[in-house]
Formats: structure tokens, sequence, C-alpha cells
């Protein structure tokens, strides 16, 4: 057993910590505030930069010597409107004092002072369709590749139907070979409506020495350390995942699985 499955710690202010040191890799954190009106939350950026996205609620944010007023409109994650999301480099601080109940999540990634802090949404964040049939999903990018607002991080919302599958056909992100793939690590925070229900996630490489299935309820987290990670959302239960991703470089290149390397093919047709 890898441990790739994370159970929050709490229902009530941090209740997610992964940090390279204590997961065992280099690059990608990813901790979660749960927050009632009026409590705050503080933390110091260090050697990290980070994306705060409000996942759920509003909250006043002050960051890198800046007010940046009451951010956050959606009260629950599944409306699926933009979310508010502010960028922080390294060697900066930042609160949150909570406006209403709400959901703050911390991405971070090594941070190499490249970037000026800003706030990333709603504007320009667009819920668009990816794939066909039961494996269509939607996506909110907040700073992928083509969003030259971050040194190291990769981040994105996906939102999967009831009854569809979503980071599928099957890939992987684990080798340092730019162009053909990219080494990045990778966390999924996972939600569910209705809350009650559970969402499936495998974690597994082509040579089997790596072959975890997991059942993920609301508010979990799972690693990805290496190889391919599809994940289903059951009938009757919709899916949302964060994505956190980083590695050497910012770029997001992956192999498919050979078993389902057609299904790919057949769909780009």
């Amino acid at each position: 057993m890898h441990d790739l499955l994370r159970k929050p710690f709490g229902t009530h202010g941090k209740v997610h910590e992964v940090t390279p040191r204590s997961v065992g890799w280099r690059y990608v954190g990813f901790s979660l505030y749960r927050l009632r009106a009026g409590e705050r939350a503080a933390e110091a950026t260090g050697t990290t930069e980070l994306i705060l996205v409000m996942v759920e609620g509003k909250a006043r944010l002050t960051g890198a010597g800046e007010d940046w007023g009451v951010l956050g409109e959606r009260m629950d994650v599944f409306e699926k409107t933009p979310p508010h999301c502010l960028y922080l480099p390294n060697g900066t601080d930042w609160e949150a004092v909570a406006a209403t109940d709400c959901v703050i999540a911390v991405c971070s990634a090594p941070g190499h002072g490249g970037h000026a802090p800003r706030r990333i949404g709603p504007d320009g964040i667009t819920l668009t369709e990816r794939g066909k049939g039961a494996n269509t999903r939607h996506i909110n990018n907040i700073a992928m590749e083509a969003e030259d607002y971050c040194d190291s991080l990769l981040v994105t919302e996906v939102f999967t139907p009831a009854g569809h599958w979503s980071s599928y056909p099957s890939h992987r992100h684990d080798e340092d070979d730019f162009p053909r793939i990219t080494y990045l690590e990778e966390t999924y925070y996972h939600r569910l409506n209705p809350a009650r229900g559970f969402g499936i996630q495998r974690v597994y490489t082509e040579d089997g020495t790596l072959d975890e299935t997991m059942a993920v309820s609301d508010g979990d987290v799972v690693l990805v350390p290496r190889g391919h990670h599809p994940c289903g959302a059951p009938y009757g239960f919709e899916m949302y995942y964060l994505n956190v991703m980083a590695g050497p470089l910012r770029k997001w290149r992956f192999q498919p699985d050979p078993a389902v390397e057609w299904i790919m093919q057949r769909d780009a047709k």
C-alpha cells in the first residue's frame, strides 16, 4: 500500500496539508482550510509560490503587502462558476478572513520570484468541454501552461458528470523527457454531489509496481507521484476535482497507457 488516499484530518480549520517532505516528493504542496465566518488563516509562502483558490464562499484576502478585497462568489462548488483566485510569489505572506463560511485551497510549488502577485479569475476563466460521450467533462483552467502567471504551478478545476470518466484515457507524466513527456507530481482534491456519495480513482504503472484503486469520498485528496490516474463518477454522483501539478519544467506533456491509446486515436478522427 502506497498511502495515496488522504482523508481530511478534521472538519474545521486546516483539514489537509500535503508537503513535499511529508509525502516524499519534490514539488507539489496542497493545503485546505474550512473556515467559519469571521475566522482567519495566515501563512508565509517561504520558498514556494502559491495560488489561493476560493473553492466555496467568500474571504477578505491580503498578501504580498496588498489588500485584495473580498474574493469569492460561488457558495457551492457545483455552481460551476469561475473561481476567484490569488497568486502570490515566494518570499511573501498572506492572510484570509472569512466573510462567509468558506473553503480555501492553498496550491504550492517552488517559487523563483519570476512573477508578481495578481488576482486570477473569474474574468478570463471559461468553463470548457473536453472529451466525448461518457468521457465528457468540463474544465476551469486557472493556471495551465497557456496562462503565464507562475514559475512552477499548473492548476485546474474539473467537473465530471455522473456516470462519466475523467483523466481518461489513462495517461502519465512521470518522466523528464520534454517534449515527449514531462515529470509532474499531482494532487486531486475531490468533491462529490451529493456529498454522501463516492467516486473511484486508480493510480497505476504499466509494469504493475504501483496499482492502487481507491474509493474517494467528498473532501478526500489523492496523490499521484507517478503512473496513470483515471477517475470515475458513478451514476447518480457528480464529481469535482482541483488538480495541482508541478515539476522541473512548467509544461504538461503526457503519454497514454498503450492499452487505451486506441481510444485517443479514434476520438481524434
